[in-house]
């Protein structure tokens, strides 16, 4: 089979290199389209469901609705464990499935589960599940403040305008609004009026209630909505629309008060008179702090396996886009921007593999000392790194800290691989005795096989002692597999690579070109070094030896002192701090807190803007 290969390659030369140029272009489109993130998607697959109860404390949500869905949701298929979190006013189910998963038949399995959900309190909004998020979650935060807009409208703006449009950018999974202050009719009670009114709270809670057409709260009559209707004609159907009478605080404190003690003696009362009506905000379980003050902190999550420079880009085009309608709004999309420590690893990249690229080209025309064989392995070398590439793009890879780290370790080995054959396929020519018309393609044939032969002994070596590493599971194994497999394809491409493209070249590029070249005097030089430095280490075996015992011992000794981490080092320019209080700390005190901190680090030289959010993440 090897030798039908290699003949094949060399026969059919031209068509081999053609197929390898087109492969080239090819590689270099597929390579500039490929998705991009930081980490590959390590974690398991995850389903959240949460569930609004708005009034009820931390402790109601999780006795009347978290362990309810808890037993309702524990038997569904594939689930390896459940995490619940109860909150005021929210309750937060984590579900975890195993490895392998398919996503869409969890999410599925799930909403069947939900459809039975009808024992939750009245008080509680349907339970609903979060759209899947990717392993790194958080690739944006927006900070939204304004000196000429009031707060409430802020958060209008922010709710009915800026999130609907960011959710429409493709990749965006959610959008969470951070110091939300959502504008509301409120019915502030007066209670020394109240008393003197001989009123009690529930009275005010019914009139208030009640004057409205819709209200959630069960057992007044307005949570039974009025029947609509139509009127029809002779030729036109008049629709039954009911208007909302009471639009402004104003309308609402006309509201008259049907107490039973009022009717009794005659009297009558109105809201406005126990009460003060106005616009206002709902109690902040969480608030928002961007820069200098208050703001509305929009955190922006995307889906898995979606492109974050892409998704960042039409985020940041659809931002654009509203800022000229939003008049006195400032939008700051720097606050957190994942995309940027990718554009910039992606430019350090480059500049490394082009000094790269410029010392390699360099090394290997002196080593080679001619600039045919020089041109194949230089050839050779992007080729292997692009085939790795288009495999991994047809497996559905994103390109991130992983995938080229593996892609990195295979390229010692294709360069190494790439140099050898050719420098083999040389020595062979500068060797050949007799006839000088004897035929070139048997020598490169030949020289082909023998070096092919070790080649593949070495890369199935190579794939079995990284194969474990697929078998290794959980978090660890998820995060290293595409470590391994970009390194495989990478010594399995230079394989290729060095049976049917490197012969072709030689064949085409050689010929008599061999003839007559001698060593390069840069290898004489160093391997007359060499012979010199191996016999005096031959000479004095015990010496040797001390110094390898003393490095081994020493080794063994700093180990202990060595850190270990999942995560690699990486270079961020962003730092998250988590600040926990103690339990029942009061908004207000934590707010100072978050507030002082963020000044405090702002204050620092170097920090360009910082942002942080108040409440559970």
């Amino acid at each position: 089979m090897l030798r039908w290969i290699v003949g094949s390659c060399l026969q059919f030369r031209f068509v081999v290199v053609g197929f390898a140029a087109a492969l080239v272009v090819y590689g270099i489109i597929q390579l500039k389209n490929m998705p991009v993130d930081v980490f590959p998607e390590f974690a398991a697959p995850t389903v959240e469901v949460q569930t609004e109860a708005i009034g009820l404390s931390a402790e109601e949500v999780e006795s009347l609705v978290t362990l309810n869905l808890e037993e309702l949701l524990s038997g569904v298929p594939w689930l390896e464990s459940i995490r619940s979190e109860s909150v005021t006013g929210l309750s937060s189910i984590v579900l975890t499935f195993e490895r392998g998963t398919d996503l869409i038949k969890a999410r599925q399995m799930i909403q069947e589960r939900l459809t039975l959900a009808y024992t939750l309190p009245n008080v509680s909004q349907p339970p609903a599940m979060l759209q899947p998020l990717s392993a790194t979650s958080r690739f944006m935060m927006i900070g939204i403040s304004s000196e000429e807009v009031e707060a409430t409208e802020l958060s209008l703006l922010a709710r009915w305008t800026i999130k609907p449009k960011l959710l429409g950018v493709l990749g965006v999974a959610n959008v969470a609004i951070w110091g939300q202050r959502l504008r509301q009719m409120q019915v502030h009670i007066d209670l020394d009026r109240l008393r003197e009114a001989r009123l009690t709270q529930q009275d005010i809670i019914a009139a208030a209630g009640d004057s409205l057409w819709v209200t959630p709260l069960t057992f007044l009559k307005a949570s039974a909505p009025g029947t609509g209707g139509w009127i029809d004609n002779r030729n036109q159907r008049l629709g039954v629309n009911h208007r909302m009478p009471i639009t402004t605080p104003e309308d609402m404190a006309k509201v008259a008060v049907t107490a039973p003690n009022l009717l009794l003696t005659g009297k009558t009362m109105s809201l406005g008179e126990v009460a003060e009506v106005t616009f206002w905000h709902p109690m902040l379980i969480g608030d928002a702090f961007v820069n200098n003050g208050n703001g509305l902190l929009l955190v922006v999550e995307k889906l898995p396996s979606a492109n974050t420079l892409e998704v960042t880009r039409g985020v940041e085009k659809a931002l654009d886009e509203l800022s000229r309608g939003l008049p006195g709004v400032k939008i700051d999309a720097t606050v957190f921007r994942l995309a940027s420590y990718i554009e910039d690893s992606i430019f350090n990249l480059t500049k490394a593999i082009m000094i790269g690229a410029i010392l390699v080209i360099l090394v290997v025309g002196a080593f080679l000392f001619h600039w045919r064989s020089a041109l194949i392995s230089v050839v050779a070398i992007p080729l292997s790194f692009l085939a790795a590439v288009i495999v991994l793009q047809t497996t559905g890879a994103t390109i991130n800290t992983m995938i080229l780290a593996g892609l990195v370790l295979g390229l010692a080995v294709v360069v190494d691989d790439a140099i050898v054959d050719v420098e083999k396929i040389m020595r062979r020519l500068r060797e050949r005795t007799g006839d000088s018309n004897a035929p070139i393609s048997k020598i490169i044939y030949e020289t082909t096989l023998e070096t092919g032969g070790a080649t593949i002994y070495a890369a199935v070596i190579v794939i079995l002692a990284v194969t474990p590493i697929f078998f290794m599971g959980g978090v660890s194994g998820a995060f290293f597999e595409p470590l391994a497999l970009s390194y495989l394809l990478a010594v399995v491409a230079s394989m290729i690579v060095g049976l049917t493209v490197t012969p072709a070249l030689g064949l085409m590029l050689l010929g008599r070109a061999a003839h007559g070249v001698g060593e390069s005097p840069i290898a004489v030089w160093l391997q007359d070094r060499f012979d010199a430095v191996l016999q005096s280490v031959v000479k004095a075996p015990r010496a040797v030896s001390v110094a390898a015992f003393v490095v081994i011992a020493g080794g063994i000794g700093l180990w202990p002192f060595l850190g270990q981490s999942l995560l690699p080092s990486l270079k961020e320019r962003t730092l998250l701090v988590n600040w926990t209080t103690p339990p029942g700390t009061s908004y207000k005190e934590t707010y100072r807190i978050t507030s002082r901190v963020s000044r405090e680090l702002q204050s620092l030289p170097g920090v360009r803007n910082v942002g942080a959010h108040v409440g559970v993440r």
